[in-house]
């Protein structure tokens, strides 16, 4: 079962809740910066790159901790923020805003049930040293692996050998657990003390200059509306994809192809019946 559907409608709704979550954080006084392909977007397209169907923004993990203590009374209706902390269902190491008026189910083997979102990545501090900053990377990064193994339908490839590591670490990890260390390690070295941070989630390891080249951020124009992003993106981005301002060949476009999307039901008013059981352990 995957969902086909018109990107566009989609794409407008994730619009609607940035600008919230952008309003909320001019009011509040919260950080944050437009990241990865939603930057790239901006750059190249002035929004939307054609074929994406998400939104990433980054944001500092003292606004990130922020974020969770008031999202439920900062937010309007119908958004809000899941992430582990407010969670214990929820099965990733960094947080989304989504709208609760709608569903979706991104991946069963890894089953979520909630609305369109925007991810938010926290972004942590560094050791100064390039060695121990590639050490709490792979430590990270591990640590990631494993929350996937605990989380995921232990029989995604069948129940031979395949489901026997992903049964094995469940019976040791708890996904609760697992979601601790990745936390505690994330916090070892606290943002607005170092000279060097980064988004650990992402596929390499990009420490920037705290003060230098992420700040207060900059404004920069999406979809025709202003947003924030890092000092010089132009540099941010070359640094994360070469030449991004030159489109992927056809071959390499990619879409989620989310299992399950409905823009005019709450996720709440979802009946799971409809999907496969899932296999997901108990969180404690």
């Amino acid at each position: 079962m995957s969902t086909s559907y018109d990107i566009r409608p989609l794409q407008l709704r994730l619009l609607a809740i940035l600008e919230a979550f952008d309003r909320m954080c001019r009011r509040h006084g919260l950080r944050y910066y437009l990241e990865f392909g939603t930057l790239l977007g901006a750059m190249r397209h002035g929004g939307f790159i054609p074929w994406d169907d998400d939104l990433d923004i980054m944001m500092p993990r003292p606004d990130y901790e922020k974020l969770i203590r008031h999202s439920r009374e900062w937010l309007p209706e119908p958004f809000e923020f899941v992430c582990f902390e407010n969670d214990p269902a929820y099965p990733l190491q960094f947080g989304k805003v989504q709208d609760a008026s709608t569903t979706l189910v991104e991946r069963p083997h890894l089953y979520y049930l909630g609305g369109v979102y925007i991810d938010v990545f926290p972004v942590d501090g560094l050791p100064d040293s390039p060695k121990e900053q590639q050490k709490l990377y792979g430590r990270y990064h591990r640590l990631k692996s494993l929350l996937y193994i605990v989380w995921r339908d232990p029989y995604k490839h069948g129940h031979g050998p395949s489901s026997w590591w992903p049964l094995l670490m469940r019976r040791i990890f708890r996904p609760a657990k697992v979601q601790k260390m990745i936390r505690d390690l994330s916090l070892t070295y606290p943002f607005e003390k170092s000279k060097y941070v980064a988004c650990l989630f992402g596929q390499k390891l990009r420490p920037l200059d705290r003060v230098a080249q992420l700040g207060d951020g900059t404004p920069i124009t999406f979809e025709g509306k202003e947003f924030m992003t890092v000092v010089n993106p132009d540099e941010h981005l070359t640094q994360i994809y070469g030449d991004y301002m030159t489109p992927p060949p056809p071959q390499e476009i990619q879409q989620h192809g989310f299992f399950y999307l409905d823009l005019d039901h709450p996720y709440r008013d979802f009946d799971p019946s409809l999907l496969p059981k899932s296999n997901l352990p108990k969180s404690k």
